[in-house]
């Protein structure tokens, strides 16, 4: 008897516990689903309410909705009149030779872009075979880039700068056979900023002609300086006139220079395309070309130098030597540490093209005059 009293104890006390267990997983399932429709309950109003609000924003009233109407009629007015205004003084500023004719932006035959040179698909991307981090070949008859490398970013142009001071100097002088006499600060000027210098002397009389071989073919600082204060009065109002020349080249937006030299500053920049363009310039100017293609010229004498002061373009005496494939008839070099060895030049190569070749920052000077090299026998 005591064994099954005890038995019926605990089986009721099992009885209970599994009651007690039933009861509150029921009052968990109920306070779960009373959590889960206020939560779609919640979601629903905020809908209603983000549709109700953007229905009432939207809405117009019948005076707004006129208003509206008006403004958009008016603007659509003031649009029509431009347009028939713009087309009116497009037609009364278009010749009649115009009319009809078909125009490319990108070759408008204006001043300001006699010497420009269009990229075709036929344009060579240059690579690693030539070492130059800047490079640009043209075809000056065909106006076209025959190969390119970065050639329309800033570059530091060095004594390349003289290819203007020359042709600024040239369009602005009549008298190449006038007398000026060196200044201390001229003669002084390469030794004190270490540049190359003609090898003129404080007090010497030159002929402004030897001035413009002195600034070439030994890339004379004080032959620039020379050409500056004789053709201006001083450098800085002789740089405003190579400025003034590169706008009208069209030259303006990418290129601006300091100094007549190539001496570096941070504001004296231009492109290796600029620099083509500018070159191209020198070309169609006869004097310029026979200064930039001498090999080596002397200097008429003086009483500091009597019999002359021989100049040697060493760039045109090397590559002369390279097989090219025609050949190198104009060109200028310059270094600083900052744009590296580089060149530009003028010549015909293996197709018999006359071309324009300009270079930046090879790391000595033959390397530089193998990529021109290498460039004419390629493309030229």
């Amino acid at each position: 008897m005591g064994n099954r009293h005890g038995e019926d104890s605990a089986y009721q006390m099992r009885k209970a516990r599994r009651k007690r267990e039933i009861r509150r997983r029921r009052r968990r399932r109920a306070l779960l689903k009373k959590i889960f429709c206020a939560g779609l309950l919640s979601v629903f109003a905020v809908t209603a309410a983000v549709f109700l609000i953007g229905k009432w924003g939207t809405e117009e009233s019948p005076g707004e909705k006129n208003t509206v109407k008006a403004v958009r009629e008016s603007l659509r007015s003031d649009d029509a009149g431009q347009q028939n205004s713009e087309e009116e003084d497009f037609e009364q500023t278009e010749s009649p030779d115009d009319a009809g004719s078909e125009t490319d932006n990108s070759t408008d035959k204006d001043e300001n872009s006699l010497f420009h040179y269009l990229e075709t698909e036929d344009t060579v991307r240059l690579g690693e075979d030539i070492v130059s981090s800047y490079a640009i070949f043209v075809d000056v008859d065909e106006e076209t880039i025959l190969a390119g490398k970065n050639e329309k970013d800033r570059i530091v142009p060095a004594s390349m700068t003289k290819v203007l001071t020359l042709l600024v100097a040239v369009e602005n002088l009549d008298d190449l056979d006038a007398e000026f006499t060196i200044t201390k600060e001229m003669a002084e000027y390469g030794f004190l900023h270490d540049c190359s210098g003609a090898g003129f002397e404080k007090g010497e009389t030159v002929k402004i002609r030897d001035l413009l071989y002195g600034a070439i073919l030994p890339s004379g600082a004080d032959a620039a300086l020379g050409l500056a204060v004789c053709t201006a009065g001083s450098q800085e109002a002789f740089v405003e006139l190579m400025n003034k020349k590169l706008e009208e080249l069209g030259l303006s937006d990418t290129a601006h220079f300091t100094n007549c030299i190539g001496s570096y500053e941070e504001d004296h920049y231009c492109t290796v395309y600029d620099m083509a363009v500018i070159m191209r310039a020198a070309v169609e100017n006869e004097i310029c070309r026979e200064v930039l293609s001498a090999h080596t010229y002397t200097t008429s004498g003086t009483e500091q130098h009597p019999d002359g002061i021989l100049l040697s373009n060493w760039f045109l005496r090397r590559i002369e030597d390279k097989d090219t494939g025609g050949e190198v008839v104009l060109g200028k070099t310059g270094y600083v540490v900052q744009s590296g060895n580089c060149a530009v030049s003028y010549g015909t190569g293996d197709k018999g093209r006359n071309c324009i070749c300009v270079t930046v920052n090879a790391f000595n000077k033959w390397k530089c005059i193998n990529d021109h090299a290498a460039m004419y026998k390629k493309f030229g």
